[in-house]
């Protein structure tokens, strides 16, 4: 079987220690977590916890099991296809040079949040990809540092 990146969301009472206890599952069966974002809903006693993993669909089907276990787990899915929304922020920290860099923030539709004398810091949205090869283009210019959101779903 392919092992690929898998989305899992999930909906869980908004209460300590829920989050230590979803990793945990992750963590006691060698599973791990690529990256993870949570987030009180509108509902403030309800949090959307959004997590990427590499696996198989056995292995990920498997981990959904073991979460629907879970006290305060109210909801475990796995987004389809082309049926969500799928995206992430990054904030980059770059180095001032004297060329100017508004073309390239265009090309890579990225916007600077901050600039000094010494540094900007730009924030660039989009999905997996689309940070990836703006971090790359980034980097010829010198990349102080990042920082990334993890994938948001809807």
């Amino acid at each position: 079987m392919e092992v690929r990146e898998h989305t899992i969301s999930l909906l869980v009472n908004n209460k300590p220690d829920v989050l230590a206890r979803i990793a945990g599952t992750f963590s006691g069966r060698g599973y791990n977590i690529e990256n993870i974002s949570a987030n009180v809903m509108m509902d403030p006693n309800v949090t959307k916890i959004t997590i990427v993993t590499m696996g198989n669909t056995a292995t990920v089907t498997q981990i959904q099991k073991q979460l629907k276990k879970l006290i305060d787990v109210i909801k475990v899915s796995i987004p389809g296809e082309n049926r969500y929304a799928q995206r992430e922020m990054a904030l980059v920290k770059l180095r001032l040079h004297e060329a100017d860099m508004t073309k390239l923030f265009d090309e890579l539709k990225c916007r600077e949040v901050v600039r000094n004398s010494d540094y900007c810091v730009v924030e660039i949205t989009g999905d997996k990809e689309e940070i990836d090869q703006a971090l790359t283009r980034l980097d010829a210019i010198g990349i102080d540092d990042v920082s990334r959101s993890g994938v948001v779903t809807l």
